[in-house]
């Protein structure tokens, strides 16, 4: 199995910036994608952001020009800069990824927990 495990969340006022970091852990024969997806409540879960093991991203349009994905392939790890927070930021999120697992073939991984942002004044 792979675990994800996600950190840094927290509450910050708009304009303010977050680090979020997410490892990844287990029987992992490769990562294709990591990512960050959030939801809100009382809605669904979104992209937030994507990274494929070359690098190449994707943003939701929601955040692009505000929030930067990151990854090191050596820690298995995955990262998002978040800049210029909005209240509408506000929501928990979860990391993701996509890949081979030694154990049990192809996977499509979320964090269990999530890290909470709350972006408030």
């Amino acid at each position: 199995q792979v675990q994800l495990v996600e950190s840094g969340g927290g509450l910050v006022q708009p304009g303010g910036s977050l680090r979020l970091s997410c490892v990844a852990s287990g029987s992992i024969f490769s990562i294709n994608v990591m990512g960050w997806y959030r939801q809100a409540p009382g809605k669904e879960r979104e992209l937030v952001a994507t990274i494929t093991r070359a690098g190449m991203t994707n943003y939701a349009d929601s955040v692009k020009g505000r929030f930067t994905i990151s990854r090191d392939n050596a820690q298995n790890t995955v990262y998002l800069q978040m800049n210029s927070l909005k209240l509408e930021d506000t929501a928990v999120y979860f990391c993701n990824a996509k890949g081979i697992s030694g154990s049990v073939g192809y996977y499509d991984n979320y964090g269990a927990q999530g890290t909470q942002v709350t972006v408030s004044s």
